[in-house]
């Protein structure tokens, strides 16, 4: 029997020349390379850059002066990197990140700095002299008390809030670095319970598509590994690239200081991991779910930027993650001061100091801005906005906007028959029916207690249509309401004429254009 086609494969007889690749230019610093066949190296002094995938290509040719490059990103494994490229990237200050498909980090390097020997011992020996314990603490203290923010303010969960408040407040009296381990586990369960029911908005075109497990941020832990790896559902997706992200950064960070990553203070030594770097980022982690809670929670997200594996596994299109990887600059401006302070503790350990001062301050430059007499503000990295979406269809949309041209008249529609039939039943309710009736009741009782002696013998209907009447153009409605005791419509009706006021209201109004007997 032969075996059918699972991709169905067109001969293209088309015998119009290739498209040309398109251009590839850093946003916010960032370059991000996906697809098969990636090609990154140098000619003629020129970083040469090469992606995509089938004829999808895209191709750049970077000089050594204004290419306002700072990371490169390579998403895969299909592809060239040579020597010559990365000793380009290290000379222009720029730093080498590649990602698995998955998320995960296999790789980062950045410029080289000259590697710090009191550092490095006073690092391995944190954990025997007790630096690795207050270390420890300063940076879980940071990383709750972000968290119980975020609870609070954005998460509307107070009892989170409260919860995590009171395991942060247990952490002065943990003597042993298991002990903080416990009470940040704690409180990371009352935070992502906070999370659990958070709801997942896509357009409406795109949720015939979407599983039910998708619309919801559900648990923080895959149920395919026991562990945040692997995650099922978008948002859980999206923590972990932005994770990966910023793991890359705290490694750079690390490594720019003279500090070894893979020697942690906090989690424990591992082949698979760099503990350092991963203890640079808790404090960090906060802000990240910071990022990715305003866009889900504010914007839409497309079916097509995630695609399903076999078994469950949920990961993201390159398209999207190439938006995810130009956040790099905010999470390295971020990280910066966490990798200085762990820095500056570790060197006051040192017993012995070959040379006074503190440990250079590479990546705030804060000592520098010390040392002169001006206060120079130090870079911080914008945080890339949210790509803004039709709520309907999905198409991109301008800010300020959240439905499209085509989709904002039937969805006006909606909104406006939703609003009519609210009106509706409003107006019907018991108290609208009540405040009703006494209005008219109070109105009937002051037309049967009026007397038209009240009025001046020149005050008459032919008086009112010819000096009143044309004036009241000029007040506007809330002032005749309040002047007469009647309702804004009522008002509007007289003021454009489509009612005559009972002659009761006839003097107020002469009194409220300025109209008298002898004008």
């Amino acid at each position: 029997m032969v075996a059918t086609q699972t991709v169905p494969q067109i001969q293209n007889y088309d015998k119009s020349p290739a498209p040309r690749a398109s251009s590839i230019t850093p946003k916010h610093g960032v370059v991000t390379l996906f697809g098969y066949g990636i090609s990154v190296h140098l000619d003629r002094g020129h970083l040469i850059f090469k992606d995509g995938i089938g004829t999808a290509r895209r191709e750049s040719r970077f000089a050594r002066v204004g290419h306002g490059l700072r990371r490169l990103v390579v998403i895969g494994s299909d592809g060239v990197v040579s020597l010559a490229a990365l000793r380009w990237l290290a000379d222009q200050g720029a730093a080498f990140v590649m990602l698995d498909r998955d998320g995960s980090l296999l790789a980062t390097t950045g410029p080289v700095r000259p590697s710090d020997a009191r550092l490095r011992r006073a690092q391995a020996l944190a954990s025997t002299n007790g630096m690795a314990l207050e270390i420890s603490k300063e940076l879980i203290r940071r990383k709750l008390a972000a968290q119980e923010q975020l609870a609070k303010e954005k998460l509307n969960d107070s009892g989170a809030a409260q919860l995590i408040a009171e395991h942060r407040a247990a952490l002065d009296d943990a003597k042993t670095v298991e002990t903080l381990r416990l009470w940040e586990s704690r409180a990371a369960y009352a935070y992502w319970s906070a999370w659990r029911n958070l709801a997942i908005i896509f357009p409406k075109r795109d949720l015939s598509r979407v599983p039910q497990h998708w619309q919801r941020f559900g648990a923080r832990v895959s149920p395919l590994t026991g562990s945040p790896r692997l995650a099922v559902n978008p948002p859980n997706a999206m923590l972990n690239y932005l994770y990966a992200i910023l793991e890359s950064e705290a490694r750079l960070a690390a490594a720019a200081l003279g500090l070894d990553p893979g020697i942690g203070v906090m989690h424990v030594d591992s082949p698979a991991r760099d503990s350092l770097a991963c203890d640079l980022m808790e404090p960090v982690r906060p802000q990240v779910d910071a990022y990715a809670l305003d866009w889900i929670s504010r914007e839409p997200i497309r079916r097509e930027w995630f695609f399903e594996e076999r078994n469950g596994n949920c990961r993201l299109m390159a398209s999207f993650a190439v938006q995810l990887s130009e956040t790099a600059p905010s999470w390295a401006s971020a990280v910066a001061p966490i990798a200085e302070m762990v820095s500056h503790a570790l060197s006051v350990s040192v017993k012995k100091q070959v040379r006074s001062g503190l440990p250079p301050t590479r990546l705030t430059q804060t000592q520098r801005r010390e040392a002169r007499p001006i206060s120079v503000e130090s870079p911080v990295g914008k945080t890339v906005k949210p790509m803004r979406i039709c709520r309907s269809c999905g198409v991109d949309l301008h800010r300020g906007h959240t439905h499209c041209a085509a989709c904002a008249v039937p969805v006006s529609k909606e909104r406006f028959g939703e609003v009519a039939r609210q009106g509706r039943v409003a107006s019907h309710s018991r108290e609208a029916e009540t405040s009703r009736a006494e209005t008219q009741r109070r109105h009937i009782a002051a037309i049967r207690a009026w007397r038209p002696s009240e009025l001046p013998a020149w005050l008459n209907e032919e008086a009112y249509r010819a000096r009143i009447q044309p004036p009241l153009a000029g007040i506007t409605v809330p002032a005749i309401a309040a002047a007469l005791g009647v309702s804004e419509p009522y008002a509007t009706n007289i003021r454009k004429a489509r009612r005559i006021a009972h002659p009761r209201h006839w003097l107020t109004l002469a009194q409220l254009v300025g109209v008298s007997q002898n004008d």
